[in-house]
């Protein structure tokens, strides 16, 4: 197994993502998206061992922008992507990897890398023509976002600090998403 450059450790905020074996599905139906969120919330202890401050699940890969509590970031995510694999291949009856490999990781050093990488995540079902808006993606934390629902999950407070509220956020991701994605390249994860 490949050495990590990305030393993960608490306190700091980082991307984390992967996707399919040869770009393929992760999710293959929406069963599949919730029981990934419950999987999140038992293997990286959310909310106590691992804040999730934004997150986006596509049909091919994920998104997570989180804060770990703990030094243990790494050996999670390993025993979660282990145990939600498993779980696919015995209900799709499929043997084989489902994702492409370790999954990434990249830091995430100052705020306004983080501000503009919650709406990176976000827009990402917008850039890739499943919706036109991102509040139509319900796999994602935009909701919570812009207060359309009252999830658990992600810690939205950490990015909404820097508006003055769920209006100015909305504006924030709307107004031109797609040109802002080059502000935070060396954050995003290739496709």
């Amino acid at each position: 197994m490949a050495r990590r450059e990305t030393g993960l450790v608490a306190g700091g905020y980082y991307h984390l993502y992967n996707r399919g074996v040869n770009r393929g599905r992760i999710f293959f139906e929406r069963e599949n998206y919730g029981f990934f969120l419950q999987g999140l919330r038992r293997y990286l202890g959310v909310p106590d061992e691992m804040v999730v401050v934004a997150y986006c699940l596509m049909p091919t890969h994920y998104h997570l922008v989180v804060r770990p509590e703990t030094d243990m970031l790494s050996r999670q995510m390993q025993r979660f992507g282990i145990s939600y694999s498993k779980a696919i291949n015995r209900r799709f009856d499929r043997v084989g990897p489902l994702f492409e490999g370790n999954f990434g990781a990249k830091a995430v050093d100052r705020d306004e890398y983080l501000v503009h990488l919650s709406r990176y995540v976000h827009w990402n079902p917008v850039a890739t023509g499943l919706v036109s808006d991102p509040a139509e993606w319900e796999f994602s934390s935009y909701r919570e976002y812009v207060g359309l629902r009252r999830g658990t999950l992600p810690s939205a407070g950490v990015v909404l600090g820097h508006f003055a509220g769920p209006e100015a956020y909305r504006a924030y991701v709307l107004e031109d998403g797609a040109r802002e994605m080059g502000r935070i390249g060396h954050l995003l994860f290739e496709e």
